[in-house]
């Protein structure tokens, strides 16, 4: 009472003003008196109807969980798009450089006469006439080894390969063995090796763990429940099985899907629902956007919005925090403010090169300036994986007769003690057998 009188004096000072004192100090009184009845009064019960619950998501943001419900993955998905973005985009910066993203080439080693028929894809054998797709051969190795040249030269760090096969089991073992081959002199050129061949068996899985792959590629395109309506001649669990050998060799698993099969929103949720509840994260995953191609069954889809592509690739970002999102397929008519918008919401890695496999994509300058305009910066290889399998944290048995320069000289790669995870860099010139870890 003494402060508030104190403070109406220095208001209203003077015998001029008596009035004026006496008028302020009866307010002031009711209003003490007022205020200290209502401290004395009984406090008003508080409900769980009053305090707005907070989703665990939301609570939990960043944390690495493989516990996700359906509806969960709904929510987020459903959140709105600025709002999402801004909730992605937090968790991005838990635990990536946001500046930084990965250049991958793909090349096709075995193009056309795949024998599944998948909608989608140009190289099923089911529509070739109508797409005009003849079956070649297996590519040479040195005509491989050559692209990945190109492709390292021109700054790529991960060379992908992919041959139109249900699998390894349908072809001879010479061809299987030049597969094996083309993954270990490209990882001799210092550069992280990806396939997607198909369906595995375990001791496929395990020879391509020897030959040195970083990761394997095999996406579950979408839910579980649309599945059937993308492909007849294959199993959603089949996809399963091969990741599980994939996994169970201790390769990275790289896998996602596309949007724009004419699937709906509930059916994005069920497949990055599914990614994000096996058993653990995957390495990489993979989010296209459909090329329609002519001739395929899918040839009059039209093509998803750019912000459709982003929502997903945001969601992805919020339900698996530590693995690689990967802008791929469909980036060619996306303009750049779309891009940038993909990058902010959690994307760090793009294919570069002029081809996918066999459809286009953007051109190598037009990346490189968009990369230039967004201050964004090339991931070297062999930077260790947050996510995935120890293929991608630990590159022993890479072949590579030193340590990339961009890695040696990374701040990322001496925290995590070099190229390889382990205490020393590599030899250079040959020591105990002249590998990246040697």
């Amino acid at each position: 009472m003494s402060q508030v009188a104190f403070f109406a004096r220095t208001l209203l000072c003077g015998s001029q003003q008596a009035a004026g004192v006496n008028v302020l100090r009866n307010f002031v009184w009711r209003a003490f008196n007022s205020s200290s009845s209502a401290l004395q009064a009984e406090p008003l019960p508080v409900t769980t109807e009053t305090i707005p619950s907070v989703p665990r998501w939301i609570l939990e943001l960043g944390v690495v969980r493989n516990d996700w419900t359906r509806e969960e993955v709904a929510e987020v998905y459903s959140t709105p798009l600025l709002e999402l973005v801004y909730r992605a985009a937090s968790v991005h910066r838990m635990y990536n450089d946001p500046s930084m993203v990965q250049r991958c080439t793909l090349l096709s080693i075995k193009t056309g006469g795949c024998p599944e028929n998948c909608n989608y894809c140009s190289q099923s054998s089911h529509w070739s006439k109508d797409t005009g797709m003849k079956a070649e051969k297996l590519m040479d190795l040195e005509e491989v080894y050559q692209a990945a040249l190109r492709a390292r030269e021109a700054g790529s760090t991960r060379f992908c390969m992919g041959a139109a096969w249900r699998g390894p089991s349908q072809v001879g073992q010479r061809q299987w063995e030049r597969v094996l081959e083309m993954i270990r002199r490209i990882r001799g050129l210092g550069m992280e090796v990806c396939t997607t061949l198909g369906m595995l068996t375990p001791e496929q899985a395990a020879q391509l763990r020897q030959a040195g792959l970083t990761a394997y590629n095999h996406n579950l395109d979408t839910s579980p429940e649309y599945y059937e309506k993308i492909t007849s001649t294959r199993k959603y669990e089949d996809r399963l099985t091969t990741l599980e050998a994939v996994r169970e060799a201790g390769i990275s698993v790289c896998a996602g899907g596309i949007i724009g099969l004419g699937e709906g929103p509930q059916d994005r949720v069920g497949l990055i629902h599914q990614l994000a509840t096996l058993p653990a994260h995957p390495e990489s995953v993979p989010i296209n956007r459909l090329v329609a191609v002519k001739g395929t069954p899918l040839q009059d889809q039209a093509p998803p919005e750019g912000l459709d592509l982003v929502r997903c690739i945001a969601t992805a970002r919020v339900v698996m925090p530590r693995t690689v999102v990967r802008l791929s397929a469909g980036r060619l008519d996306l303009s750049r403010s779309d891009q940038a918008l993909a990058f902010l919401a959690g994307a760090n890695s793009i294919f570069d090169g002029d081809k996918l496999l066999t459809t286009p994509n953007n051109d190598r300058n037009e990346d490189l300036a968009m990369f230039e305009q967004l201050g964004l910066k090339s991931r070297p290889a062999f930077l260790p994986y947050a996510s995935g399998n120890e293929t991608s944290r630990s590159f022993e048995g890479c072949g590579s007769a030193e340590v990339p320069e961009a890695v040696a000289d990374s701040g990322v790669a001496a925290a995590a003690g070099g190229c390889c995870g382990g205490a020393k860099k590599a030899a250079v010139g040959g020591g105990s057998g002249g590998g990246c870890c040697a």
